[in-house]
Formats: structure tokens, C-alpha cells, sequence
């Protein structure tokens, strides 16, 4: 019997335009192995240039979302060579990270576990969250004397603002999903196994919708945390001029006033 890929991939399945990327290391919670990582890169770099692809769905296998890196393949890249253990940061966690952010379509984390460290950072990188009850997230770097990788730094301040974001970053106390969702930081909180069928009917719902627009979108609220209000005026001022060349916005225009729903082609 031949291995299971680290990482699948189903497309158009059950929702058209919809891709699911799942992590495949159930035994061990998902944990980022240097084979599972660069699947994750190329995996991830397909959808994102896939222009059939209009949305999609990051998950685990089993359990647990992602538990971040696995410190057995770690421990044994930092006897090697701590020089070079470090690598993987930005030969695969900030690609990663960067194509789940950038890409040019929604991406849903559907959070069918718990999530730590660099699965932590995957998760706030996409779009929008649903989580699991009962799953609980850690940033955990600190307890192995590290600071952050992923993005987290960037995306709790985002997310939580600094305050927060600090408390969980030196103290490292694990929080629960209605934790999360009070915070903000997930869409909902549901049964585990109503997790990524609400993921996929998101999902579904996006890819029906103008793909164009939600690119502008991302990159808008990108910039948004980033840069000055003149910057950003100027950005959604561009951003509004390519739109308008869309075949999408003027369909959208036409109907609405002719009073009937828009159908949206991504284009």
C-alpha cells in the first residue's frame, strides 16, 4: 500500500469552484514536517493560480487542525546544524503564509481541532474561520524559546490588538474556541462534524461570487493595517477604476437595475 500524500486536494467537490486542502498527518495532529510543508507550498501555489478555483477550504485531517511544527524532525535539524535548522521559516512557513494571505480569492480555515504555533499562524492567515467546540489554540512559541513565525506577530495585533496579542504571545496560556469567537478571531463555533460542511457552504456562497471584487478586497484590508489613509485612498481608488472594467460589475450594475439577482462569472 502506498503512503497517503501529506496534503489532499479536492476540487469541485460537493461545491463548484470550490477547492479543500487538507493537511493529511492525522496521527500526528497535523504536525509540519519538512515533507508536509512543501506539499502545502505547492498545493497551495496550484489553487491560488487555478482560475476555476473561486474559494477555498484549509482543514486537517483527523482531530486536530495543525499542532505547528514537529519538534522530533526540529530536534533533529537543530543536532545537524542549528545554523541552517532555522531554514524553514523562509524556505516554506512565510511562502505559506503569504499565498493563504495574497491569494487572490476567499480562503476559509475550517478549524476541525486544535491549533498551535505555526497552525495557529495558517489559520489567521486565511480569511474566515469556523472552529470545532472544544478545540482550544496556543501560540506555544515562547514555551520552546522562540518568538513567533507565520505572521502571527502581524496578524494577532490585527486581530486583537497589542494588549492581547502580548499576553498571548509571553505567556503562552491556551485559549478556547468560544474565547476565540468572542475575540472575534472565528465566524462560528459549531459541532465538529457541522465544521467543514459549514466551511464548504461559505465556501460555496464565495465562488458564486465576484472573485474579482474579493481580491481587491484582501489586498485593500492589507494595506488598510499597514499604511497611511492617503496611501490607502489612493489604492482603493485604482482598485475601483480596474474593477469598473469588469465584466462582473457591469452585469452587476444591469441587474440591479432590472431588478433581478446578479450572476457573478469571476471576470
Amino acid at each position: 500500500m502506498y503512503p497517503e500524500p501529506a496534503v489532499l486536494v479536492r476540487r469541485g467537490e460537493p461545491a463548484a469552484g470550490v477547492a479543500v486542502v487538507t493537511l493529511n498527518r492525522p496521527a500526528q495532529r497535523n504536525a509540519l514536517t519538512v515533507e508536509l510543508k512543501s506539499a502545502l507550498v505547492d498545493e497551495l501555489s496550484k489553487v491560488s493560480a487555478d482560475s476555476s478555483v473561486r474559494a477555498v477550504v484549509l482543514t486537517g485531517a483527523g482531530k486536530s487542525f495543525c499542532v505547528g511544527q514537529d519538534l522530533r524532525e526540529h530536534a533533529n535539524a537543530l543536532r545537524a546544524d542549528p545554523v541552517t535548522a532555522f531554514d524553514t521559516v523562509e524556505r516554506h512557513y512565510n511562502p505559506i503564509v503569504e499565498l493563504l494571505a495574497t491569494m487572490p480569492k476567499p480562503v476559509i480555515a475550517a478549524l476541525n481541532g486544535s491549533a498551535a504555533g505555526a497552525g495557529l499562524g495558517f489559520a489567521l492567515a486565511c480569511d474566515l474561520r469556523l472552529a470545532a467546540e472544544g478545540s482550544t489554540f496556543a501560540t506555544a512559541f515562547a514555551a520552546i524559546g522562540l518568538t513567533a513565525d507565520s505572521g502571527l506577530s502581524a496578524h494577532l495585533v490585527h486581530a486583537l490588538g497589542a494588549a492581547r496579542a502580548t499576553e498571548l504571545m509571553l505567556l503562552g496560556e491556551p485559549f478556547s474556541a468560544e474565547q476565540a469567537l468572542e475575540w472575534g478571531l472565528v465566524r462560528a463555533v459549531l459541532p465538529v462534524d457541522k465544521v467543514l460542511p459549514s466551511a464548504l457552504e461559505l465556501a460555496g456562497r464565495l465562488a458564486a461570487g465576484p472573485t474579482a471584487a474579493y481580491a481587491e478586497i484582501k489586498k485593500a484590508l492589507a494595506l488598510g493595517a499597514v499604511s497611511t489613509l492617503s496611501a490607502v485612498l489612493a489604492s482603493e481608488a485604482q482598485a475601483q477604476a480596474r474593477l469598473g472594467l469588469t465584466h462582473d460589475h457591469a452585469g452587476a450594475v444591469e441587474a440591479f437595475l432590472a431588478k433581478r439577482q446578479a450572476r457573478f462569472e469571476g471576470r
